[in-house]
């Protein structure tokens, strides 16, 4: 089963001392490991949620605001798809992520549609 994390962080937490080299590299290293597990398909980090774009449409009519639109601290700033036979062993994958230590990895299944979307 293919399942998303998304990791939710507080976009204006102050930055560690060392700029947050420790933390990227500790990354790289949990997605160097889980990619070559064939568990990890695809993932990224998204820029800040204050460059982000909300489109809906109402009525026919296309709104285009800046976001974000959540009047939270923590926004979403990356995601990773895994594929792991259960829940458990995903939430094993998402706890072994760096961020989980400092962030919230929420793990959330994917949908499979019937068909192409």
């Amino acid at each position: 089963m293919k399942y998303m994390l998304m990791f939710w962080d507080d976009d204006s937490a102050p930055a560690p001392a060392d700029g947050g080299a420790a933390m990227l590299t500790a990354i790289m290293s949990w997605v160097d490991e889980m990619t070559a597990r064939g568990i990890r398909l695809d993932g990224s980090a998204l820029k800040y949620a204050d460059e982000a774009t909300i489109v809906r449409v109402r009525d026919g009519e296309t709104l285009v605001s800046d976001g974000p639109y959540a009047e939270t601290k923590e926004q979403v700033g990356g995601y990773d798809v895994i594929e792991c036979a259960d829940l458990s062993m995903a939430i094993e994958v998402a706890a072994a992520h760096p961020l989980a230590s400092t962030a919230s990895v929420e793990v959330r299944p994917l949908d499979d549609f019937p068909g192409e979307m």
